[in-house]
């Protein structure tokens, strides 16, 4: 296999939406908290791209091992494993060496830091198995918008910000006689869930245009997708309302204070926003109308990115 093959596998173009979660949970530590331990972010960054890669290479080989119908619908074009002509010898080589990387790396950040990261690391891995892997892979649910956008757009940013202040309990366990009780820091964590947001629901309108592109595939192939479900005009409209709600909350951010004022720049990304979407709405099933809905997640995200970092040298300065 060689790199450009191996790159199409994991589809590296679309390891934006692991990378952005993970600066904006690296940001808003800097904005909020004045500090980041720059051991404990590499060691994660490096087990979550890992793990990323991992997870689209293995919906990959489990789409074309289990697909109905192996041509036509462009599945020759969607799917890496027929356009390269790869061994599923080789893809499954692959897939286990960049597991067990992800899976060493994390339990090295679980040492680097507490059994927390252990217990989010555990929810995460398993997801993200369960997402592509088993009897029914989440992937092939109307789930998996929800678990796609949960835990990339939040669960990245929250145990990035978890291992670089872990002087500042955000989570705790402790037992009292035979009870086990958690205890959770509310207020910081409830910021950090509407800093979050906008990544929630733009990651999960990139699963939702994928599915909606994919439509009459996954029907062919029995995969009983969110499109599938309720149909592509309400999931055209689902689209748009997850969008504007990313924008909302934003607003709602900067007006309870744990986004700086300099966040509403991101709504001058209204207008293009608006564009694509309705260029991806002519034309579902092109891969450059698709490829807009992933060019919305960066421009909505990315002026949050540089808001924190602007407000966190302010503060710092």
């Amino acid at each position: 296999m060689n790199a450009k093959s191996f790159f199409s596998l994991v589809e590296i173009k679309t390891k934006t939406a692991s990378v952005i979660p993970f600066f904006i949970g690296m940001a808003y530590t800097l904005y909020k908290f004045e500090k980041i331990n720059m051991l404990n972010s590499t060691v994660m960054f490096l087990s979550m791209i890992l793990f990323d890669m991992t997870v689209t290479a293995a919906n990959n080989y489990f789409d074309y091992i289990k697909a109905i119908k192996k041509s036509g619908y462009n599945y020759e074009v969607h799917n890496p494993i027929v356009q390269d002509g790869l061994k599923k010898s080789t893809v499954i080589v692959i897939i286990t060496l960049m597991l067990a990387a992800a899976a060493t790396l994390g339990i090295v950040l679980v040492l680097l830091t507490d059994y927390i990261v252990l217990i989010l690391g555990i929810i995460c891995f398993g997801i993200g198995i369960m997402y592509s892997a088993g009897p029914i892979p989440i992937s092939r649910t109307p789930l998996g918008e929800i678990f796609s956008g949960t835990v990339m757009g939040f669960f990245i940013p929250f145990i990035t910000i978890y291992i670089n202040v872990r002087d500042i309990r955000l989570i705790d366990l402790f037992s009292k006689g035979e009870m086990l009780y958690a205890g959770i820091n509310w207020p910081v964590i409830m910021g950090i869930i509407v800093v979050c947001i906008p990544a929630v629901f733009t990651i999960a309108n990139i699963m939702l245009a994928n599915n909606i592109r994919d439509f009459k595939e996954d029907v062919e192939n029995k995969r009983y997708t969110l499109p599938v479900l309720i149909g592509e005009g309400k999931s055209i409209k689902l689209l748009k309302i997850l969008f504007s709600l990313s924008y909302i909350a934003v607003i709602a951010g900067v007006i309870i204070k744990v986004l700086p004022v300099y966040s509403l720049a991101a709504l001058l990304t209204l207008i293009p926003v608006d564009r694509n979407v309705k260029s991806f709405e002519k034309n579902t099933n092109k891969k450059d109308t698709f490829g807009k809905i992933v060019v919305n997640f960066v421009i909505i995200n990315v002026p949050l990115i540089f808001a924190l970092f602007l407000g966190a040298m302010i503060n710092i300065y």
